[in-house]
């Protein structure tokens, strides 16, 4: 169960980090595209108040330039006709006083401050509802505008929609500010802001521009389609690697599969050897009594004599036979290379191969050996992968008669002195004491249907490795095999020079 908990937590994990970077990248190219279009509108509407304003500079420079009127009738009254943003147009000549006296002293200062900069000048300032006035001081006559600014804004040609646009737009000058468009504020997310003054040194208003994008105009869709790509991407990948773990764990069971049938070939060969050999021997013996024993007798008796000599002679052909047979299928000795091997290596191995066995019996075999210093015997790998193999497979045997709920197969490894040890236990109904001395006998199976050859054999490769394998019951209840294997000599230090 850890171990399937481990393998499934790494690609949760997996698909969990995919996730957050396509969700990261996804919302970094949205917020860069908004901020792309929220920058192109805020200049767009920039450039179109600076074409504005500066037509008011425009209009007061050529004002200024034309010959005077001599008429009573102010030919630059008719401007408000033309530019319905310019609301008044006043005149002033060189020794008279401005018409408008409640913004006299303004306009004066500002008419100032024009001659001085040779420029139009602010005059009477009020953002708030959209009003100001433009001063530009001349010879014979002074002009000035009083200017609607909201009524300035092009709207035909604006760039949003100033009812539903998210970006707020606004005016501002020395602490005043006019709102084009409300916008769309919002607590939470990302903020965009661009100030920029309109291009006229007469009329430095700073176009400020403010864009919140809320966490609900993130691509969600987007970043769910990713997410659920990359659940496809994973569960293909998990599918083809379960899928190779499979075959593989299906090629190492028919390895062990195949030599644990040349094995027991040879175990069941060596069996009937021995036998067949005591009836045969006896056989043969009788016969070459008998055959003595008739040479005694008169000669009419000449054909039993011949018949106990070709009985002899069959004993022997049968005594022949069966020993070609056993030279031909003889179990291979345990003759591939004995090395250094791990222990906790092998149990790992061993019943990565049986998991399929482990669900379909419903057991969790408890072995947790990360904690200790790796256990490493002299053995030959296929013998012991063998051996450990049967000693699990016989304990999943006996929990088949416990109520699943109560299962329990534990195994262990350790050192005794100069030997490793590995302990299976389980908690199935353990080992009759009459059959516990026959265990490890050849044909000996207190299984219905079974052939008695897999502990037998396991007994005779642990013998041939130096080793040996025991059986107990465990307590309360239950088997214990124990499998003593020689430990790896370690390595002699070189002496040190004196």
């Amino acid at each position: 169960m850890k171990q399937w908990l481990r393998t499934q937590g790494g690609w949760w994990l997996a698909w969990l980090v995919l996730t957050a970077v396509g969700a990261v990248w996804l919302a970094r190219a949205q917020l860069a595209q908004v901020h792309d279009d929220f920058e192109t509108d805020a200049r767009i509407a920039h450039r179109l108040m600076s074409q504005q304003v500066v037509q008011y500079d425009a209009v007061l420079a050529t004002l200024a330039l034309l010959e005077p009127s001599t008429n009573a009738d102010h030919p630059e009254q008719r401007l408000p006709s033309v530019y319905s943003s310019i609301l008044r147009v006043q005149r002033r000549e060189r020794d008279e006083a401005w018409p408008d006296e409640k913004q006299a002293g303004a306009l004066a200062a500002a008419e100032a401050r024009s001659r001085s900069q040779r420029r139009a000048e602010l005059a009477a300032l009020d953002l708030t509802h959209g009003r100001y006035q433009l001063v530009m001081g001349a010879t014979p006559f002074s002009y000035a505008l009083e200017i609607d600014l909201a009524g300035s804004v092009p709207w035909r040609d604006w760039p949003m929609d100033p009812q539903q646009s998210p970006v707020r737009l606004s005016l501002q000058r020395d602490g005043q500010q006019l709102v084009l468009q409300p916008g769309r504020p919002s607590a939470g997310g990302w903020h965009f802001s661009l100030t920029k003054a309109l291009a006229s040194p007469s009329q430095p208003f700073d176009l400020v521009a403010e864009r919140d994008v809320g966490w609900g105009e993130l691509p969600w869709r987007g970043i769910g389609g990713w997410a659920v790509a990359m659940a496809l991407l994973l569960a293909g990948l998990w599918a083809a690697q379960r899928q190779r773990i499979a075959r593989r764990r299906a090629e190492e069971l028919l390895r062990l599969g195949q030599v644990a049938r040349l094995n027991a070939l040879g175990e069941l060969s060596a069996g009937l050897a021995h036998e067949l050999n005591q009836p045969l021997t006896a056989v043969l013996a009788n016969a070459q009594a008998a055959r003595r024993l008739l040479d005694d007798d008169p000669p009419d008796l000449a054909t039993a004599r011949d018949a106990m000599g070709q009985a002899v002679e069959q004993a022997r052909r049968a005594a022949g036979v069966v020993g070609r047979l056993r030279r031909v299928i003889e179990r291979p000795e345990a003759g591939g290379e004995v090395k250094p091997l791990v222990l906790q290596d092998v149990v790992r191995s061993a019943m990565h191969l049986l998991a399929p066995e482990f669900a379909r019996h419903a057991i969790t075999a408890q072995f947790d050996a990360t904690a200790q210093a790796p256990v490493r015997v002299q053995a030959e790998a296929v013998a012991l992968e063998q051996i450990v193999h049967n000693l699990l497979m016989n304990a999943l045997q006996a929990l088949d008669l416990v109520p699943a709920a109560e299962r329990r197969l534990v195994v262990s490894v350790g050192r005794n002195g100069q030997e490793g040890v590995l302990t299976v236990t389980d908690n199935g109904r353990g080992i009759a004491p009459e059959a516990l001395p026959r265990l490890f006998e050849p044909f000996f199976s207190t299984r219905e249907g079974g052939l008695g050859l897999g502990l037998s054999l396991s007994e005779t490769l642990a013998s041939g490795m130096g080793g040996s394998l025991g059986a107990a019951n465990a307590t309360p209840r239950g088997a214990r095999f124990t499998l003593l294997l020689p430990l790896v000599a370690p390595a002699s230090s070189p002496e040190r020079p004196s």
